[in-house]
């Protein structure tokens, strides 16, 4: 069996990372919200991922029992749950209806109880953004909230 390495995303989740037997460099993130990235590596640049898989609670569900996954491994991901709290990284898609709305004109913390910390808009970061900064197609929100409260915030900003 391959070394997996582990590493604790405070207030994000945690990301497992291992090497196939055929030499694919392979990572899954799992968020706080219950919500996984499956990420495979470029062989020739470790730092590169080739693609990225999205999966909710169903797909991952579906995956685990396709992969025959131990239910004790769901049952120590909850007990790494810091309770009620929880960050994502939430991408406003092309076409969403807040793509050129400022963050408090989205009235997103009233609505959806999660606050947006930083958006990440291609190379820059734009620390704890004030109601007036307006969001772009592809910006990523990072957010703070409830599991819940961010699944709304998703739901939202994919509108």
């Amino acid at each position: 069996m391959p070394a997996i390495e582990e590493t604790l995303l405070p207030g994000v989740g945690v990301r497992h990372e291992f090497t196939t037997a055929a030499g694919e460099r392979l990572a899954l993130l799992t968020h706080r919200t219950g919500r996984r990235e499956l990420a495979v590596y470029d062989r020739n640049d470790p730092d590169t991922c080739r693609t990225v898989l999205h999966l909710d609670a169903d797909d991952t569900k579906t995956l685990g029992e396709l992969l025959g996954l131990s239910q004790v491994s769901e049952t120590i991901r909850e007990t790494q749950r810091l309770e009620g709290v929880a960050i994502d990284w939430v991408t406003v898609p092309d076409g969403s209806h807040f793509a050129t709305s400022t963050i408090g004109e989205g009235e997103f913390r009233t609505r959806t109880g999660a606050s947006i910390v930083a958006i990440v808009r291609g190379d820059t970061t734009i620390p704890a953004p004030g109601p007036d900064v307006r969001f772009q197609s592809g910006d990523v929100a990072v957010a703070i909230g409830t599991p819940s409260g961010l699944e709304l915030l998703r739901t939202l900003l994919a509108s």
